[in-house]
């Protein structure tokens, strides 16, 4: 059985970003009014790396994502 884990989720009055794990792989959705991303990575940093580029991903989105992640992984959310 395949489960799908939740590492982070941060909602700002921007958008949503989500980093979600399971089959070995990380899925990065991110979602704001009129634009959405889904992606698929090999790991959690390809993953959060790759949020830099995401088209229309308001600056403050990502900076409090990866805060968001950062928080969660040190406290071993991604364990």
């Amino acid at each position: 059985m395949n489960v799908t884990r939740h590492l982070s989720d941060t909602r700002t009055g921007e958008g949503r970003v989500r980093f979600l794990t399971g089959g070995g792989r990380v899925r990065l959705v991110a979602e704001g009014p009129g634009w959405q991303h889904d992606s698929l990575h090999a790991t959690l940093k390809d993953a959060a790396t790759f949020l830099a580029v995401v088209p229309r991903l308001p600056q403050s989105l990502y900076e409090q994502a990866l805060d968001d992640l950062e928080r969660q992984t040190q406290l071993g959310g991604a364990a």
